[in-house]
């Protein structure tokens, strides 16, 4: 039963890790490009749904749609103001442009007064709620992660696969210029999947803030999410919450039976043992180039 209640948690934020990864996933997809500002877009999702609960008084799932818009466009505008500029230069480039980026959110979070210096609780209905189920006993915060990725998962599976939109994204995913030609708005659904990349963060920092509260520094849990992402594949959409959960039940179960400090290194021994074993992840796909 203590293995269950492990796995039960492990899931739970394997499912956190996974949300985070998918956004990882979403821009190397679109731009081959990384972006490791995700983490600070989780905490600024998380920051806008209690200024929303707090500050303009909006019901919970009205403050939650609303700051999962605002991120949305907040990764629109990134894109177009940011990104764009970028975008041809070597990949290093890009990549210190999105750390920046990180570094820059978490400081103006941290600069507002009596805010970025402190540690909020989100007010949710469920907090501190728990369900009994043949002895095991159900965090419902936990259930909730679990429930809302799971029903996420199946809203971009539909996008992805029923709408223009979502088989233009995957059209661009694998050809840009093939797909330019073709008559695709390349420039546009590359701030599309910025937009959507934000807004799945901003779910993730909805869905962790009960657990960890929120603060300006949350967004550091990207640094697991990326190793996540590794293991699933990076080109993978499903390898990311695969290896979301890989990583979240490793993690869980290093740090009951193995000893202190085994939890923090948990998911870096994991992605080195698949780079050894599998070097392109469990979904990732394998690359050739011809000289």
């Amino acid at each position: 039963m203590q293995f269950l209640q492990l796995v039960i948690s492990g899931v739970a934020q394997g499912c956190i890790y996974g949300l985070i990864a998918l956004g990882f996933v979403l821009i190397y997809k679109a731009t081959e490009t990384v972006s490791f500002a995700q983490g600070e877009l989780m905490m600024l999702g998380a920051f806008f749904g209690l200024a929303a609960m707090t500050m303009m008084g909006f019901p919970f799932w009205l403050a939650v749609l609303a700051a999962i818009a605002a991120m949305a466009l907040f990764g629109l505008l990134l894109e177009t103001v940011v990104i764009r500029p970028i975008l041809g230069q070597p990949a290093f480039s890009i990549v210190m442009l999105t750390i920046g980026i990180g570094y820059v959110a978490r400081g103006l979070i941290t600069m507002i007064p009596g805010i970025g210096t402190e540690t909020h609780t989100l007010p949710v209905p469920y907090k501190d709620q728990v369900w009994n189920a043949g002895g095991l006993v159900l965090n419902v915060e936990q259930m909730v992660v679990i429930g809302a990725t799971a029903l996420l998962c199946a809203l971009l599976f539909a996008i992805f696969r029923y709408s223009k939109v979502g088989i233009a994204m995957q059209a661009a995913s694998q050809n840009q210029l093939a797909a330019y030609y073709m008559g695709i708005p390349v420039k546009r659904l590359n701030s599309l999947v910025w937009g959507l990349a934000a807004a799945v963060a901003a779910v993730a920092g909805l869905l962790l803030a009960p657990i960890t509260f929120v603060h300006a520094n949350m967004g550091f849990i990207g640094l697991k999410a990326f190793p996540a992402a590794v293991v699933g594949g990076f080109g993978s959409l499903p390898g990311a919450i695969v290896g979301g959960l890989i990583i979240g039940i490793v993690e869980s179960l290093s740090g009951f039976y193995l000893p202190e400090g085994f939890k923090d290194i948990a998911a870096y021994i994991v992605v080195l043992v698949m780079l050894v074993v599998m070097p392109n992840g469990l979904f990732g796909e394998k690359l050739r180039k011809k000289v």
